[in-house]
């Protein structure tokens, strides 16, 4: 009946607003909030530290905010985590422990990049407080749910806590080279010697200089400069250009290497030298940032040529219905590719919509397409392809023809969305319903030789996903043999290390244990499961695999 909600003492909501220059282990707490939420320990601090005779005078104390009250409410909060939720709760990042830090104003504060974990955005979103009371739950709290201790995504074991749009934009801003720059092929003796002169001018942010790093001349930028003495000397690369994608490689090695604590100080440095540069850059759209390309009018003459054609065999009987229909919608779709492919070719790299649509900042050239080149096919309600495109892009503007024919796919959009939601809430709740006695029980089962073979996953002649990904963190369900020579033993672990030889040796197959062939009648064992994806370490027993994987 109250499964999974109910109503809660020591809780709060509010509207959410971004916290920049929080940590990521913080969170921001209105004072009114803090009071009401902790009234009990205030109250107990109170008679402790003598500021009143008994807790009746204290409870009036607290309600009429007493001077004393704000000089020991630090002191109580100190230590103390609260859980911050933000609804839908889907899966269990949306509930992540913080530490709070008292705040003036009515709204709580938000690490930016917690965000994509709780998938809260400062439109309007609200979140839920919780206080964690009992001293036990205080430890649990800090060990398994502060932010810092999730960096990573418990479903497919990538980093959850990625930079996103600003802090994309000035990382990859600041670590681009041009040609031609102020300063190029200057040549440096020391770091802060180049840095210097990058402050005082001497040479542009993208300039090519030499500078002598460890005994050695290596050819960078100021700016990626910059950006690499952040980094840990170990996994400095002054010739790479950052975008969202590279971000995220950097942060999975930061974290196998250094593990949660370390990675998220250095999450929290990456965050600032994002936003300090990406304001300084100041990068701006404008609708004139996007060149119509010169050769689209000759490219849309042919292709109505070519449809005529087409409809004029279909006249004369010479093709069927769907002949023509699947001509048209592939003359229409090569032209809109040629068309797309003359724009982008034309931009220039600085190009400010072409940055951030590369970098993985904001956008990307499906709606570049659209702003700059044509926007093509459009889909009908049921998802069939009209074969008459609109010609028009947003720079140009559409015809009232052009905007009815799009408003068939913004209306389906809108209408799916809504049916979508409730959809994947009930789908939810089934799953945790047959799946939540699944349990880490047992060390092993000791299925020998049972498991599941796995292979590349390929669809249509393109592999979607390779084995390497498939197999990583898995138990092997027999010994690995190639040409009469042991590789690997069963039950070994696949890690980095062995799969760099699977994939050097080029096995295809791999027979690997599977919570689905367990032997256990409960639960699963932890060889059978093998790492724990949201920390890359063996799973822990009693750990509820089940609901997770519901999630």
């Amino acid at each position: 009946q109250n499964l999974l909600g109910k109503r809660v003492d020591y809780s709060g909501r509010s509207v959410i607003v971004v916290g920049p220059s929080l940590k990521m282990n913080q969170c921001g707490l209105p004072k009114k909030m803090a009071l009401e939420l902790y009234k009990p320990f205030l109250m107990r601090e109170l008679v402790k530290t003598e500021h009143a005779a008994n807790i009746k005078i204290a409870k009036r104390m607290v309600e009429d905010e007493d001077e004393a009250v704000w000089e020991l409410i630090d002191k109580v909060i100190k230590n103390h985590p609260v859980l911050l939720n933000r609804a839908p709760t889907l899966h269990r990042l949306s509930i992540q422990a913080f530490e709070p830090i008292l705040i003036e104003g009515k709204a709580i504060r938000l690490h930016p990049l917690v965000c994509s974990a709780f998938n809260a955005d400062f439109d309007g979103d609200q979140m839920a407080v919780h206080l964690v009371l009992s001293p036990e739950s205080q430890m649990e709290a800090k060990i398994l749910m502060l932010s810092t201790n999730n960096l990573l995504s418990p479903s497919s074991g990538k980093p959850i806590a990625v930079p996103s749009q600003d802090m994309v934009m000035g990382c990859f801003y600041m670590t681009k080279s041009r040609k031609g720059e102020k300063g190029e092929g200057l040549n440096f003796s020391t770091k802060n010697q180049m840095i210097t002169a990058y402050q005082t001018g001497k040479i542009d942010t993208h300039a090519l200089a030499n500078v002598r790093i460890d005994g050695q001349m290596i050819e960078t930028t100021p700016g990626r400069l910059i950006f690499s003495l952040m980094l840990p000397k170990e996994v400095r690369d002054y010739s790479k250009t950052y975008g969202k994608k590279q971000i995220a490689d950097l942060i999975m090695m930061l974290y196998k290497k250094y593990g949660s604590q370390k990675t998220s100080e250095l999450l929290d440095k990456i965050k600032e030298f994002g936003y300090h540069y990406s304001t300084i850059a100041g990068v701006t759209v404008s609708v004139s940032d996007l060149e119509i390309p010169q050769s689209k009018k000759k490219l849309l003459e042919e292709a109505d040529k070519a449809v005529k054609l087409v409809d004029e065999e279909y006249r004369s009987g010479k093709i069927i219905n769907e002949e023509r229909y699947r001509r048209t919608v592939e003359i229409w779709s090569n032209v809109t590719n040629k068309v797309t492919n003359d724009m982008m070719d034309n931009l220039d790299e600085f190009n400010p919509v072409y940055m951030m649509a590369t970098s993985g900042a904001r956008g990307s050239i499906a709606q570049m397409r659209q702003l700059g080149g044509m926007r093509g096919l459009m889909a009908d309600t049921q998802g069939r392809i009209i074969d008459k495109p609109i010609k028009a892009n947003f720079r140009e503007g559409l015809t009232v023809l052009d905007y009815f024919m799009s408003s068939h796919g913004a209306r389906k959009g809108s209408a799916d969305t809504a049916l979508r939601t409730a959809d994947s809430g009930y789908l939810t709740r089934r799953l945790v319903d047959i799946s939540h006695e699944v349990i880490v029980n047992k060390e092993d089962c000791l299925a020998f030789e049972v498991g599941i073979n796995v292979s590349h996953l390929v669809e249509n002649g393109e592999v979607i996903e390779k084995l390497s990904e498939r197999i990583y963190g898995r138990h092997l369900a027999k010994d690995l043999v190639i040409a009469d020579k042991t590789i690997a033993k069963y039950n070994d672990l696949i890690d980095d290390a062995l799969l760099a030889k699977i994939e050097e040796l080029g096995i295809s197959e791999v027979m690997v244990r599977s919570p689905l062939t367990c032997k256990l009648e409960k639960g699963v064992c932890r060889k059978c499961y093998g790492i724990d994806l949201s920390n890359h370490k063996p799973i822990l027993k009693g750990e509820a695999v089940g609901v997770i994987a519901a999630q």
